[in-house]
């Protein structure tokens, strides 16, 4: 049995071919063409041909793509959406998207605010006013519209107006319609969690396209027994039908993903990984073996949201970067890049653009292209440019870490041929083998998670019982998931008391996760 992994990036589209023992058969790192499914199929043609393995013999395909990301930030392909919030009167004075600017704020094909909701311990604010929720879907069915988003005040702590919101939508408007319920996709916050929502909602089209469209084309190429997931932003995968479901969680994968191949691929659980890319470098945490998740509200494509994401620092910083020199002699590096055209313009490509690739031939720290090319840069010039990129890498280390103590680095990704392996806040810098394609091969061998998050009152159930069932809870949904129940464990667990509740209330968050199941 062997498993392909693939991640598409901004300048490069990497694929992975692993056995039954993870050992590397074949990898390929391809452009990112203008057509993406074009450029996949082209990796994974290739990677075939290189292996000359039984294509039936691949079983599980994963994918992580940008196509999410890129389509809220341009603006493309998003889908029209109706926005339903529960929790009137009390929310009134804030409408939805308020925030949001007029150039995605045109997703929006109505919005509601209807009676319901609850209180922060769960108690029913007012009824939920089915009447004026009918009359919202009713309307939206004569619209056309095939995607819904609906929010309810704490619906974190009860989520049963939004269950039954959804209830009614689907009876009204069709069961093929998309319906993105806030409970199960966002924290706490009202507004953050449903401009999440919304954006779920948007997305639905977008992962129809690419979850049928991968699949197809994997069919295509002779690749008909293989089970194709997706990846996700906690560095697990999710099946095709989640994907549709929430295609959201995509959404920074690639980076989750270079960190779970980086964790893999170097045995370690606990490190800062530094992704570079073409065109920018990712900065994340490995804790326990999986990305640390961001505590911070995000904003994806000037959308402020409070999904789960991984803490992840990216700046302008890849083997593309421009490399420039001031008149006051002061070097620069970035943020601009070549990208995918270092092929054409670097120096040692036959180019006639200063590159970071550049420098690090120079410098003899890579052998790429035609060193010969760049022998004409003046060392000085060099050695500066070498300076501000260690300056970058260093700042954004300091920023990743949560103490003074110097902690170990991994350095993954095709373009970390230009750091320097001497870095100030690093007890040891590695760079394992097949650190070129650790996206991929985190991509291949990710495993399938659950998360239970709710607030429980310990003036109702004794801590211990809580947490023991939030454990067996969060362990079912990963099998749920796909996860081999003897495989999982409970890889993050957290407890946390809320001062402002009445009474003995904590949020509880306890994250299991598993191998897939063959």
């Amino acid at each position: 049995m062997y498993k392909l992994g693939i991640d598409v990036g901004g300048t490069n589209t990497d694929a992975v071919l692993i056995d039954e023992e993870r050992r590397v058969v074949a990898e390929i790192k391809n452009p990112t063409t203008g057509d993406i499914y074009e450029g996949i199929m082209g990796a994974v043609r290739t990677l075939l041909d290189q292996s000359r393995i039984n294509r039936t013999e691949i079983r599980q395909a994963m994918l992580g793509t940008t196509q999410c990301t890129n389509a809220i930030v341009e603006r493309k392909n998003l889908a029209r959406v109706g926005i339903l919030r529960i929790g009137a009167p009390a929310t009134q004075g804030i409408p939805p998207m308020a925030d949001w600017t007029d150039d995605i704020r045109k997703i929006a094909a109505g919005s509601q605010i209807i009676g319901g909701g609850f209180e922060y311990d769960g108690k029913e604010l007012t009824p939920f006013d089915e009447e004026a929720a009918r009359t919202f879907f009713e309307d939206m069915k004569a619209k056309d519209i095939h995607s819904i988003a609906i929010s309810c005040v704490f619906s974190t702590v009860r989520n049963d107006h939004e269950l039954r919101a959804a209830q009614l939508c689907r009876e009204i408007m069709g069961s093929d319609v998309h319906v993105s319920i806030s409970s199960e996709i966002g924290s706490m916050g009202l507004v953050e969690r449903e401009n999440a929502t919304i954006l779920n909602a948007a997305l639905y089209r977008v992962a129809e396209r690419f979850t049928e469209g991968f699949a197809k084309s994997l069919n295509d190429e002779g690749v008909t027994n293989a089970d194709v997931y997706l990846s996700q932003n906690d560095g697990t995968l999710m099946t095709m039908e989640n994907a549709r479901k929430y295609p959201i969680l995509t959404i920074a994968c690639g980076p989750t993903n270079s960190i779970r191949g980086a964790s893999y691929l170097s045995r370690l659980e606990n490190a800062i990984v530094v992704d570079v890319g073409g065109t920018t470098t990712d900065l994340g945490f490995i804790q326990n073996g999986f990305p640390r998740e961001s505590s911070l509200a995000v904003t994806i494509g000037g959308v402020r949201t409070n999904f789960r994401m991984p803490d992840v620092v990216s700046i302008g910083l890849g083997g593309g970067s421009i490399v420039r020199q001031l008149p006051d002699g002061t070097v620069t590096v970035g943020p601009d890049s070549v990208g995918y055209k270092i092929t054409e313009k670097a120096l040692v490509f036959g180019g006639n653009t200063v590159t970071a690739t550049d420098i690090a031939v120079r410098l003899g720290m890579a052998a790429i292209g035609d060193p010969a090319k760049a022998a004409s840069l003046d060392e000085t010039f060099a050695r500066k440019a070498l300076d501000a990129i260690r300056t970058l890498v260093e700042d954004s280390i300091d920023a990743m870490k949560v103490s003074s103590q110097d902690i170990d680095l991994i350095l993954v990704g095709g373009g970390s041929i230009i750091l320097p392996t001497q870095l100030a806040g690093a007890k040891s810098v590695m760079k394992p083998e097949h650190f070129g394609i650790a996206n991929a091969i985190g991509s291949a061998i990710s495993k399938v998670s659950g998360t239970f998050e709710q607030l429980i009152s310990y003036d109702e159930i004794p801590r211990e019982q809580a947490l023991e069932q939030a454990k067996a809870d969060a362990i079912d949904l990963a099998v749920a998931a796909g996860a081999l129940r003897e495989t999982v464990e409970i890889i993050e667990a957290e407890d946390v008391p809320l001062q402002y509740y009445a009474g003995n209330t904590n949020k509880v968050k306890i994250k299991a996760a598993g191998e897939l199941k063959k």
